[in-house]
């Protein structure tokens, strides 16, 4: 049985998205995503493969106007690269992207990624 990291089952997942050879190869991890929580995100795209550091870039609200933008630098793994971070206490959405220390960027076709967070109550 593997040990277990402080990365959870994201680890997991991106294991399993190399058997799979998934593109993209980004994995967020606990979703859904709970406003206040901690999420870690997984990537090992294109930017990954060269030597250089990855950042994550990223925002929150409509997935066409963010707000609160930052950069943060990712953490190299064996397996890709990695980034933990808390989500607002408010409803909206987590969007993001990557680039590396040449300014190359990394965003899902110009669509970025974009997730949900919600308040942790039930929905009907």
């Amino acid at each position: 049985m593997a040990n277990p990291t402080r990365f959870g089952q994201g680890e997991a997942k991106l294991r399993a998205m190399h058997k799979a050879d998934y593109p993209g190869g980004v994995v967020v991890d606990p979703t859904p995503i709970t406003a206040g929580e901690e999420v870690t995100v997984f990537y090992d795209g294109l930017l990954g493969k060269e030597n250089g550091q990855v950042y994550l870039h990223y925002g929150f609200g409509p997935h066409n106007k963010w707000r609160t933008v930052r950069s943060t630098q990712m953490e190299k793994t064996g397996w890709g690269w990695v980034s933990d971070m808390k989500m607002p206490d408010s409803e909206g959405r987590f969007n993001f992207c990557f680039k590396d220390g040449a300014d190359h960027w990394d965003n899902n076709n110009g669509v970025n990624w974009s997730f949900e967070i919600h308040n942790g109550g039930q929905r009907y």
